[in-house]
């Protein structure tokens, strides 16, 4: 699939907000939260995502989902990270990794 193709299917699971987001080589976000659920498709690069005390690397092609209030972290790879981001309004679940 590409970008588009990607866009719409989070937009069919009800992701009403998406856009592409890019971070350089090693970025890193300390723990935080997101009033909505997000869903981020790896297109290049590689992630790791931190919920709870569990860590979880992901690279291109690979989704990774954050349910809305979870506290999280995240440290983008050494070639940095292109992701396609989806934003859902009121959205309770857990986070999860699968290809996309």
């Amino acid at each position: 699939m590409d970008e588009k193709e990607l866009a719409r299917a989070l937009e069919q699971e009800g992701f009403g907000h998406t856009y592409v987001w890019q971070d350089g080589p090693n970025a890193w976000y300390p723990e935080h939260r997101h009033a909505t659920e997000t869903a981020h498709i790896i297109l290049n690069g590689e992630m790791t995502l931190t919920v709870g005390d569990q860590s979880n690397t992901y690279g291109a092609g690979e989704r990774c989902d954050v349910p809305a209030g979870a506290a999280h972290s995240a440290r983008m790879g050494p070639g940095g990270c292109r992701y396609l981001i989806g934003e859902r309004e009121g959205a309770l679940g857990s986070a999860a990794g699968r290809k996309a």
